[in-house]
């Protein structure tokens, strides 16, 4: 077994055939499948069911591609300390939930990038779920995610306490008189979004359980749509006052527990730290 084996088994495990983790290892099939033959024939299990279609983990395949992602990831990042051992380089991967790459990213880029520009960082947007999922998976680095983070492998380290502020457009009347006339829309991201709860439990509590949702994956769209009048929508204040302060938009802060948001920054604790996230986790 070798590294590269390594690689090859996961590009099928990801893609579900041979053919494509061919492509994706710019090698050809016949290598792939003598490469993960070898592999169970070194290790005495079968890795993959085979049908005519596609490949899929046996029992004992799951359990492999998790030492096998913790090893990919360890190599990588064994190579990115060695490849310059007296300057910061390298790579990181880092998630963020909407929000925070609209207020917090862009400050963070210029000052790490100014200090280490030996340090490639990439960020990538989605909800707090699918942002844990994949530093879980090891795609990510680490990932600025809404609380609470319950997996064990996890780390976490406060970011912020967010105070939370429902939208409307500038002409819709009263917060309070909109809600009482019953026909309630709201504007939100999809679910595994940290907002949208917060906004459909403080419904419930106004006795408002049927509304109409528009679901939008942008949050210049969601902005956009209730500047227009197609509902309501709740986001942290500073998005609302640093941001979309010149929209026409009227904004209400949210009192109590359903009025916060707590960011975290989410890491796996269960692998040494490259020295380039070491310096990117002392931000904080």
């Amino acid at each position: 077994m070798n590294s590269n084996d390594l690689k090859i088994f996961e590009a099928v495990a990801t893609h579900g055939n041979f053919t494509k983790a061919a492509e994706a290892m710019f090698t050809v099939q016949s290598n792939v499948t003598a490469r993960i033959k070898s592999l169970e024939e070194e290790f005495d299990v079968q890795l993959f069911k085979r049908t005519s279609r596609t490949v899929e983990l046996t029992a004992a395949g799951e359990i492999f591609i998790q030492y096998c992602k913790r090893l990919n990831h360890l190599t990588e990042t064994l190579k990115q300390e060695l490849s310059n051992a007296h300057q910061l380089s390298g790579s990181l991967k880092i998630g963020c939930i909407e929000t925070t790459m609209a207020l917090k990213v862009p400050g963070l880029i210029q000052k790490f990038t100014d200090e280490y520009p030996d340090v490639t960082l990439s960020f990538r947007a989605d909800n707090s779920n699918n942002l844990i999922n994949d530093v879980l998976n090891y795609k990510l680095d680490a990932a600025f995610v809404a609380s609470p983070v319950i997996a064990p492998e996890l780390g976490v380290h406060l970011v912020k306490e967010e105070k939370l502020a429902i939208a409307t457009a500038a002409n819709y009347p009263d917060l309070q008189e909109y809600v009482k006339k019953g026909q309630v829309k709201i504007v939100v991201f999809d679910v595994g979004c940290s907002y949208r709860p917060k906004l459909e439990d403080w419904l419930k509590k106004q006795g408002i359980f049927n509304y109409q949702c528009t679901v939008l994956n942008t949050l210049e769209g969601i902005v956009n749509f209730v500047e227009a009048g197609v509902g309501i929508t709740i986001m942290p204040e500073d998005l609302f006052s640093q941001m979309y302060y010149n929209r026409k938009l009227k904004t209400y802060p949210i009192e109590g527990e359903q009025g916060v948001l707590t960011t975290l920054i989410t890491y796996r604790k269960d692998l040494p730290q490259s020295n380039a996230m070491k310096v990117f986790m002392g931000l904080f």
